[in-house]
């Protein structure tokens, strides 16, 4: 399967979900660190709930769906929801907060902090947040957060 003829595979493989010729448009896929093949397409509204409420038949493989989401993460700062190029930030160590470049931090694991965490926590002081990891971990609470709230705004 490849990006051009992924759309043909679903069509033909998933007849049940009665989807259109032009309802998916193939982005790109990729390999992810456990050598899976991941499928990213553009779909309208109706097209992605019912593709996140059945699972794919693709090739001999039954599949799952979910979101891809993806956000910007300056290089500069750390901070979500512009580019480098766009920032006006000062620089901040992705790593420990720290006014420095990631090359030269050098604190340990256990002294990590992450900006947008401390950021959240100074605007939502009634909640608990943990800011002991780095910026670009998946599991920072601040990203899960945004995640959620694209959900969110996406079944509507």
């Amino acid at each position: 399967m490849t990006p051009e003829n992924a759309e043909d595979f679903i069509l033909a493989q998933n007849p049940d979900l009665k989807l259109q010729e032009g309802d998916i448009q193939t982005q790109f896929i990729f390999k992810s660190k456990r050598n899976t093949r991941n499928l990213v397409t553009e779909v309208n509204s109706q097209t992605r709930i019912q593709m996140l409420q059945n699972k794919l038949k693709l090739e001999r493989v039954i599949c799952n769906t979910d979101d891809y989401v993806s956000f910007n993460r300056s290089f500069k700062c750390s901070r979500f929801n512009h580019r480098h190029t766009e920032c006006k930030s000062e620089e901040a160590c992705p790593l420990c907060a720290g006014k420095h470049k990631p090359k030269e931090c050098t604190v340990s694991r256990s002294e990590y902090k992450c900006i947008n965490c401390a950021t959240y926590k100074t605007y939502n002081k009634d909640r608990k947040i943990n800011e002991n990891h780095s910026s670009p971990d998946r599991n920072c609470p601040s990203l899960q957060a945004m995640i959620v709230k694209y959900r969110q705004n996406k079944y509507y």
